[in-house]
C-alpha cells in the first residue's frame, strides 16, 4: 500500500485531500500543529464515512524539525498543503516565515527520506499581484515581492513557491516537483473549517456586505482542487511544472445574482463604486487589496490543468451554491 504524507490535515484542502486518498486506497500520514485537533479530523472523515483505518497522524510545526523524521517515514509522496492563509491578518510574520521555511523544511525531509514526488500548494496570488498591467495570467507570470503594498499573504506564497523551484535547481533532489496554484477555493467543508475564500460567500448571504465590488476573480472548487494534488502526484507529465487550476473567473457581482437566483434573498443587488470602496478601505484594512483591481479584468489561463490532469471541475456556479447550502445547513448563514 502506498503511502502518502499531507501537511495540513485539518485545513479546508489538506482534509479534501486525506479523504480522497483513503477513499482511493492510499495510507496517509497527516500532521497537525497540535493533537488538540485530532478528533476534529477523525469526526470529519467519520461524516463521510471514510475508514481512518489507514490514517496516522502526527504533530509537527513549519518551524520546527522535530516530529518530521516520524511523520515522512515510509511515505512515496508529499502533498505540501499547510500555509497560513487568514484574510484579516496581514503582519509578514504571521505569514511569511512559516511558508517560506516550511517549505524548504519539508522538501529538505522529503530528501532526506527518499520521496518520489512532491506536490506544493502554492496559489494564485504567487501569479497575479505584478506591477504590470495585465488582463490574463497563466503559469508563465509571477508576483513581484517587492511591489509597494503587495499583500502579505501574495508575498509569502510567491517567496515560498520560489524557494521550492529554487531548491530544486540547485540541489538533485530524490523527488520531483509539481506546484498547484488555486485561485480562490469554494464548495463543502469536511469540517466547521470552512475555508478563507468560502467566508466571503458566507458575508454576501447573511446580509453583512450591503453592496459588492466590481472585482474579478477565478474560482475552483475544493473537491477539484484536492483531485488535482493526486493526479499530479501520480503523473510524470507534471514532473517540474506549476498549474493553474481555475474553474472560470466571475465578477464579484455575477457570484451575488448566482446566489440570489439560488434562492439567497439577502445577497447584495448593488455594486459599490471605486471611490467608496477607497473610503471604506481606509478603515478596513483587508480591503485595500482590493481598491487596485476594481473595474479590471483577470482571465486566468488553465488550459495545462485540462491537459496535464484531464481535468473535468465542477462549475463555478455549482460550487459557490454548494457552498452557501452547506453554511446554511451549518446554521452560519
Amino acid at each position: 500500500m502506498k503511502k502518502v504524507l499531507v501537511t495540513g490535515t485539518t485545513g479546508f484542502i489538506g482534509l479534501h485531500c486525506v479523504n480522497q486518498l483513503l477513499n482511493k486506497g492510499f495510507a496517509v500520514h497527516g500532521t497537525l500543529r497540535s493533537f488538540d485537533r485530532k478528533n476534529e479530523v477523525m469526526d470529519a472523515l467519520a461524516l463521510q464515512n471514510t475508514s481512518t483505518e489507514n490514517l496516522s497522524l502526527f504533530e509537527t510545526d513549519l518551524l520546527d524539525d522535530k516530529g518530521w523524521d516520524e511523520a515522512i517515514e515510509g511515505c512515496e509522496y508529499v502533498l505540501h498543503v499547510a500555509s497560513p492563509f487568514v484574510l484579516s491578518q496581514e503582519s509578514e510574520d504571521f505569514f511569511i516565515k512559516p511558508a517560506v521555511e516550511g517549505s524548504l523544511r519539508i522538501l529538505s525531509f522529503a530528501n532526506k527520506h527518499h520521496i518520489k514526488k512532491v506536490v506544493l500548494t502554492s496559489s494564485f496570488a504567487a501569479i497575479g499581484d505584478t506591477l504590470e498591467e495585465k488582463d490574463s495570467f497563466d503559469e508563465t507570470d509571477w508576483s513581484d515581492p517587492n511591489k509597494k503594498n503587495i499583500r502579505a499573504y501574495s508575498k509569502s506564497k510567491t517567496l515560498a513557491e520560489k524557494a521550492a523551484w529554487d531548491y530544486v535547481t540547485s540541489n538533485t533532489p530524490s523527488f520531483s516537483l509539481t506546484v498547484i496554484n488555486p485561485v480562490a477555493v469554494t464548495g463543502p467543508s469536511l469540517s466547521k473549517d470552512m475555508g478563507t475564500s468560502n467566508s466571503i460567500v458566507r458575508q454576501m448571504i447573511n446580509g453583512q456586505i450591503p453592496a459588492t465590488s466590481k472585482v474579478h476573480f477565478g474560482y475552483v472548487d475544493v473537491r477539484d482542487v484536492a483531485t488535482a494534488h493526486i493526479t499530479a502526484m501520480l503523473s510524470n507529465q507534471t514532473d517540474g511544472e506549476r498549474i493553474i487550476v481555475s474553474e472560470k473567473t466571475l465578477w464579484m457581482d455575477e457570484v451575488a445574482t448566482i446566489l440570489r437566483n439560488a434562492g439567497f434573498d439577502k445577497t447584495p443587488s448593488k455594486v459599490m463604486p471605486k471611490w467608496v470602496m477607497q473610503i471604506m478601505s481606509i478603515f478596513k484594512k483587508d480591503l485595500k487589496f482590493i481598491v487596485p483591481i476594481i473595474n479590471k479584468r483577470r482571465d486566468i489561463t488553465s488550459t495545462k490543468a485540462k491537459d496535464l490532469l484531464n481535468w473535468e471541475p465542477i462549475s463555478a456556479e455549482q460550487s459557490i451554491i454548494d457552498t452557501a447550502k452547506q453554511l446554511q445547513d451549518y446554521n452560519l448563514a
